[in-house]
């Protein structure tokens, strides 16, 4: 719940408090929703925006170094590729790159994207189930590195590498088979899972050994086993298997062909309070007791964090356009709905979302706790950002805001209703309480909608065939 303003990072420090991280996110929010509507970045025209703490993504970035670097042997090659699919916006692939971060790739699109953001191809790994001919063509040239996730796919680079020696790093996504974590729909190392060979099929094992030894240019292992629900020890278990079977391959080999082991990411986030939990520091640490061979400096890891890169340091704020009741329960009907938080309209249960109330001049909302409900703008029932939660009592022309969602939220609009893409801005407070804001991506116009439902061929369908 969101009841009484937060102190600045100044007064805190006048008090005598040490500043953490949680109170500083906390402090920064509330100046940049307070300037947000200031400045008429959101207001009854504008009654949709989402925000990004700058400082708290580079936060997130050197902590991820730090971890890393605090359990590698001196001089271990490590490359952090951001996952594209948790934030695809230009401006915060080109924030990663500046804080060291490269990009995990699984789609043109998200190619394009990152080469539009700067990234170097030797800084970016191609991940897909279902890559084509033509993408694979691509990587190969630019010098991209690419995990092919199944024999065919690996057959299909057989074609392309010929005779010759690609300029790709070259590897092959394995699947150690270990369960499901707590959501089945993002578990990737169930028995069933989609993704890579999965190891314990019978002859997957021999069949991936074999194939590394054919191919002297296959030289890194990808397994990914981490998502939201993951326990660490559970990922842990899957970069072991990983690290075996890289070991395993070795041996066969009598040289160390496999050099580099892709670990995935998957960190959870808590979105059920301010604290970031886990910390990258304390997966590493559990990495370092399960798999010390992996940070002996023999072999280089690349990891490929998303969410927890970015979650916590975003922002949806809406404006609340209606205040009614319903059965005797309030109703807060806003402009943030199925459209900017898919998941968790359509799975409330496994996607809860932490809201904040601040009032019409974007201050923090004051009062007691009412249940109430946080409803979006789109057609049906169940567009719902949450149900029966405690804050202070939402009124018309006051805004609620939808916490940590920084990642898979707004930057991945589902247009239910033609509702529009709204704003993105990041922002940066100074120590003074200023807060300086950045368009990162515009909000989408009506007219952007019709183009893009075909309102340049409305006459297709009626002459366009003859008919």
């Amino acid at each position: 719940m969101h009841g009484s303003g937060e102190p600045g990072d100044e007064q805190l420090r006048r008090e005598g408090r040490t500043v953490s991280h949680e109170e500083s996110r906390s402090a920064r929010r509330d100046r940049a929703v307070r300037q947000a509507v200031e400045q008429g970045l959101l207001g009854p025209d504008r009654p949709i925006v989402a925000l990004l703490d700058v400082t708290g993504i580079r936060q997130s970035a050197a902590g991820l170094r730090a971890a890393f670097e605090a359990v590698a042997a001196p001089g271990t090659r490590i490359l952090h590729a951001f996952a594209v699919k948790a934030a695809p916006l230009v401006p915060v692939l080109r924030l990663l790159r500046d804080e060291g971060v490269g990009a995990e790739v699984a789609s043109p699109g998200e190619l394009a994207l990152a080469r539009a953001a700067g990234i170097a191809p030797e800084r970016t790994v191609l991940d897909s189930p279902a890559k084509t001919p033509a993408e694979l063509r691509e990587a190969l040239a630019l010098g991209i590195a690419v995990n092919a996730d199944n024999p065919q796919e690996l057959a299909r680079i057989d074609a392309l590498v010929g005779a010759g020696t690609p300029r790709s790093p070259l590897g092959l996504r394995v699947n150690p088979q270990l369960g499901s974590g707590a959501i089945e729909a993002l578990s990737t190392a169930t028995a069933t899972s989609k993704f890579g060979v999965a190891l314990r099929d019978e002859g997957a094992r021999e069949w991936v050994v074999r194939a590394y030894l054919e191919r002297p240019w296959l030289t890194r292992l990808h397994a990914h086993t981490g998502s939201q629900g993951v326990a660490l020890e559970l990922m842990a278990r899957g970069v072991a298997e990983t690290y075996e079977l890289a070991e395993e391959i070795n041996r066969r080999a009598g040289r160390r062909q496999v050099d580099t082991l892709d670990i995935g990411g998957g960190l959870p986030v808590n979105f059920a309070s301010e604290a970031i939990t886990p910390t990258y520091g304390a997966y590493a640490r559990v990495l370092r007791d399960t798999v010390p061979g992996l940070f002996d400096g023999r072999y280089g890891i690349v990891t490929e964090f998303g969410r927890s890169l970015l979650a916590k340091h975003g922002t949806l704020l809406a404006r609340v356009e209606y205040a009614k009741r319903a059965g005797g329960r309030p109703v807060a009907v806003t402009h943030a709905g199925v459209q900017v938080a898919t998941r968790t309209v359509y799975a409330p249960q496994e996607w809860p979302l932490r809201i904040a109330a601040y009032d019409a001049k974007g201050l923090p909302k004051q009062g007691p706790a009412v249940e109430q409900d946080i409803a979006g703008p789109a057609c049906f029932a169940g567009d719902l950002l949450a149900r029966e939660y405690p804050l202070p009592l939402l009124e018309q022309g006051d805004y609620a805001a939808a916490l940590d969602t920084g990642a898979y939220y707004f930057a991945h609009h589902y247009a239910y209703n033609s509702l529009p893409r709204p704003a993105v801005h990041g922002f940066v407070a100074d120590e003074s309480g200023e807060v300086s804001f950045a368009l990162v991506r515009p909000a989408q116009t009506t007219e952007e909608i019709v183009r893009e439902s075909g309102g340049d061929h409305a006459d297709a369908l009626v002459e366009g065939l003859g008919g």
